[in-house]
């Protein structure tokens, strides 16, 4: 098996690897959020707060920290793009 990082700058490894773990701990919390609920996704969360299944407070808020928490996760998936673009042109 190769080594992913064998033709990375080391410092850009590790810059690649801290980004993809943070990835997954954001995925993981916003998971954690959405459980609570039982909601496959945000969506389903706000469905189930406009259909009056749920409280609005402190439903509303923990649908809001999992928008929040999927918009982060995108923006740091987009750095691991960029960064990995970078060190393949390299």
């Amino acid at each position: 098996m190769s080594n992913f990082f064998e033709n990375i700058d080391p410092d850009e490894a590790a810059e690649i690897d801290s980004l993809s773990k943070l990835a997954y701990e954001i995925r993981e919390n916003k998971l954690t959020v959405l459980k609570a609920y039982a909601a496959e996704d945000e969506a389903a969360l706000l469905q189930q707060i406009q259909d009056g299944a749920v409280a609005e407070h402190p439903a509303y808020e923990q649908y809001l920290a999992a928008r929040i928490l999927d918009d982060t996760r995108e923006m740091v998936r987009a750095l691991v793009s960029e960064r990995l673009k970078k060190a393949n042109q390299s």
